[in-house]
């Protein structure tokens, strides 16, 4: 491969990435707003004070900070050029991916067993906004699994190696900035209801 070539494949490898940070971006804003209208609705007088977040949300927590050990064990792993230790911590942060959505969901069933649902006369401006956004972050997490699966299948192609790891570089930032982003919700939710 020439300089030149070596050049224009950097150049779009970084073109790549800077995309993806640019979705990232927009992503955060997205939640920045939410919590932000979360912040000033907490003014108006049918706010509940006293809302419990499910204890399935704390669980589904270190589960997701786990799947993102398993992920960066994943890398470790590829760079070693050890194909069948990186599907498995692949497939360990999969198998955690579907835990956090399966423990979401038990979340929002704990919320609805408390009397509060996401919209009609039985909700509230507060667990509308809780299950607004867990749920908009859940499908986060859905587009990051889907994802995983093709980086999974990837590898198990050996499509993958040290100096062709563009997509798994992808995935892991999506997947870690998913991470992040339920850390800094779920602190919200806690420190801010």
């Amino acid at each position: 491969m020439s300089n030149i070539d070596g050049n224009i494949n950097n150049k779009n490898r970084r073109a790549i990435k800077m995309m993806l940070w640019f979705g990232i971006a927009s992503l955060f804003m997205t939640f920045a707003g939410f919590t932000s209208a979360f912040i000033v609705s907490k003014s108006r007088e049918d706010w509940i004070l006293n809302f419990d977040l499910p204890s399935a949300f704390t669980f589904s927590l270190f589960v997701i900070i786990i799947s993102s050990l398993s992920l960066v064990l994943a890398r470790r792993e590829l760079l070693r050029n050890n194909f069948r230790s990186t599907t498995i911590y692949l497939t360990v942060t999969f198998v955690l991916g579907v835990i956090f959505i399966i423990s979401q969901f038990i979340g929002f069933n704990e919320i609805i067993e408390n009397g509060y649902h996401f919209t009609g006369p039985t909700s509230s401006i507060t667990s509308s906004f809780i299950f607004l956004i867990a749920f908009v972050h859940l499908v986060h997490v859905l587009a990051g699994l889907l994802v995983l699966l093709f980086v999974i299948y990837r590898n198990i192609k050996r499509k993958y190696s040290i100096s062709n790891i563009l997509g798994f570089e992808l995935a892991s930032i999506f997947w870690h900035f998913v991470d992040i982003l339920w850390i800094y919700l779920f602190l919200f939710l806690v420190f801010f209801r």
